[in-house]
């Protein structure tokens, strides 16, 4: 019998959408790809504010979870949190107790505020009354990894990793922005971005990949997409995080770089899921 738990674990990883850059906002008349190549605002103060929101679908079933991601200052000069929380709905919730899945991720600029990186991360699973924390803090100074799992208000795990000489570890909300900044590199057809995460089941990397031209009239062609979409990103993970055969996620671009729709291929059980932003503040 598949649990409550594994039921419904895999709808977050649809947050990885987060990934594909957006359309900036007409107040905005830098773009993403060049603002990293320029003296405009640091990669803090250029997302600040943002708020993006999405629903996600499967099969027959539409609005089966709604996700809210947001990019706020926190209260120490040059340092960022992001928030990205998840939540079922309808039949899902009733199934899965209406869990709720938030991750926090406070983030520092540096490189002259070009790149943010880590300083914690946490991810908080409520279901139902029971509440579960997972966290992780980096330390750069002291090349320190520490983490930390507590359920009911008790701790139950602790451990401590050595982060290698060189190494940068980017937690997916804070590559989310690294990337969209151009931290990582220009946009471009065809290529490939390998980026650093902390170890976890056993991946290391997020890999995501701008198809070609051809390989996008190919999928435009075959699956008959509005001419709207004008880029293809293919992001692959380790297939045991999203529960699918193959790992793989994919998603469409308007030509202002504003997502259409993602998609987590072939979901154990499930099929494709569906992710879909709805709406956007810029505040």
């Amino acid at each position: 019998m598949i649990s409550r738990r594994w039921f419904v674990k895999w709808l977050f990883d649809i947050s990885l959408l987060s990934l594909l850059p957006c359309k900036i906002s007409k107040a905005r008349t830098q773009s993403v790809q060049s603002a990293v190549d320029t003296n405009g605002p640091s990669i803090g103060e250029f997302f600040v504010g943002e708020e993006l929101y999405y629903e996600i679908s499967f099969m027959f079933l539409k609005k089966v979870a709604k996700v809210k991601m947001l990019f706020k200052r926190a209260e120490q000069k040059g340092r960022y949190i992001s928030i990205l929380q998840g939540e079922t709905l309808g039949i899902i919730g009733w199934l899965s107790k209406y869990r709720t899945d938030t991750y926090r991720a406070v983030m520092e600029e540096v490189d002259g505020g070009k790149r943010l990186r880590s300083i914690s991360f946490e991810e908080n699973v409520k279901i139902g009354k029971k509440m579960r924390i997972y966290s992780h803090e980096f330390d750069y100074q002291k090349r320190k990894w520490s983490k930390r799992s507590t359920r009911r208000g008790a701790r139950i795990r602790t451990a401590e990793a050595t982060i290698p000489e060189g190494m940068v570890y980017d937690d997916f909300l804070c590559a989310s922005y690294n990337f969209r900044y151009g931290v990582y590199g220009r946009l471009e057809r065809g290529k490939t971005y390998i980026i650093p995460t902390f170890p976890r089941k056993g991946s290391r990397t997020y890999e995501i990949k701008i198809a070609t031209k051809e390989e996008e009239d190919r999928q435009r062609l075959a699956e008959n997409v509005d001419e709207k979409a004008a880029l293809l990103l293919r992001l692959k993970l380790d297939p045991e995080i999203t529960d699918s055969k193959t790992g793989l996620i994919e998603g469409w671009l308007s030509k202002e770089n504003y997502p259409i729709e993602g998609i987590i291929k072939d979901v154990i059980l499930f099929g494709d899921v569906h992710g879909k932003l709805i709406s956007k503040v810029f505040r």
